[in-house]
């Protein structure tokens, strides 16, 4: 039970770190509302791909928590953004695929090859 909440931690860091560099390279600003507006479709794509891939189970797996938590981050966090009216664009599709793929699966790679 441990290493699922230290997932979790994980995950919503790199949701958040993926936020906040965002918003601060549009000059967007930093303030807590600015950050939780723009990272709740994130976050609760997050739990979406944990609840689907029951993370809690193997939650240091690539496979199926680490791709889960990505994919349904990306996917239902563009969704909830376009039905809020934050729309997206194909780049910021592209950008977050690639900067939460490398951030959500890296640090479970680095875990299994240095964590043991």
């Amino acid at each position: 039970m441990r290493s699922a909440r230290v997932a979790v931690l994980l995950d919503v860091c790199c949701v958040l770190a993926f936020v906040i560099i965002g918003r601060a390279s549009h000059a967007q600003g930093e303030s807590v509302g600015g950050i939780a507006s723009t990272s709740w479709p994130f976050l609760c794509g997050l739990g979406a791909g944990w609840a689907a891939a029951r993370a809690w189970r193997r939650p240091l797996a690539l496979r199926p928590a680490g791709i889960a938590a990505w994919l349904g981050t990306v996917a239902l966090g563009m969704v909830l953004r376009v039905v809020s009216g934050q729309g997206t664009a194909f780049a910021f599709i592209l950008v977050a695929l690639a900067f939460l793929g490398l951030f959500l699966l890296g640090w479970r790679l680095l875990w299994h090859l240095f964590g043991r």
